[in-house]
């Protein structure tokens, strides 16, 4: 059965990202899906020393980037981290100058 996309989904592009840090590194991955359904898919290897919610801020910064260079006009964007999605919905405050950075960037 095929889908029938409601009208406020009818052109809305979906980037989901992910970032990741650890001793060896730090880098990021994202996924930008068209409304007719292809993906574009990057993988980030950052060259500075970054924690989880930089590297998620950076996932996010990149994508959103790459869709304003394809002059995305509707975009829905998906993140697993608590803290990034909460600060740019509005839920959460920045409390460290590098998260309030980050945001006024976004």
């Amino acid at each position: 059965m095929e889908e029938n996309p409601s009208e406020s989904e009818k052109g809305m592009w979906k980037l989901s990202v992910d970032g990741s840090s650890c001793l060896t590194g730090s880098g990021a991955g994202l996924v930008l899906t068209s409304p007719d359904g292809w993906t574009l898919e990057y993988a980030l290897r950052f060259k500075f020393k970054a924690t989880n919610n930089e590297a998620e801020w950076e996932a996010l910064i990149a994508g959103l980037t790459i869709a304003k260079h394809l002059e995305v006009q509707r975009i829905e964007t998906s993140s697993d981290s608590q803290l990034v999605v909460g600060l740019a919905n509005g839920e959460y405050e920045a409390r460290e100058e590098l998260m309030e950075k980050y945001l006024a960037h976004f």
